[in-house]
């Protein structure tokens, strides 16, 4: 990962995307393995995520975009 990209913790983006009420809320999310990082499942709340990365939980894939902080959202 370059030093110079932009970065956001997961349990971060799950709040941002209104995913998870709290940051309790979203690292019981993520410890209990609901929470898939580019297909595997991520149980490391303060994983880095960046432009592309794709997040997948409660039956929804968000497609990660720093630049916007809108990312598109696909229902599986």
């Amino acid at each position: 990962m370059d030093e110079s990209q932009p970065t956001i913790q997961l349990d971060q983006f799950l709040k941002v995307m209104g995913i998870a009420q709290t940051g309790g809320q979203a690292k019981l999310l993520i410890q209990a393995g609901e929470v898939q990082l580019n297909g595997v499942v991520e149980t490391r709340r303060r994983k880095k995520l960046v432009t592309g990365d794709r997040v997948a939980t409660m039956g929804k894939t968000f497609t990660v975009d720093l630049a916007n902080l809108n990312p598109e959202v696909d229902n599986l």
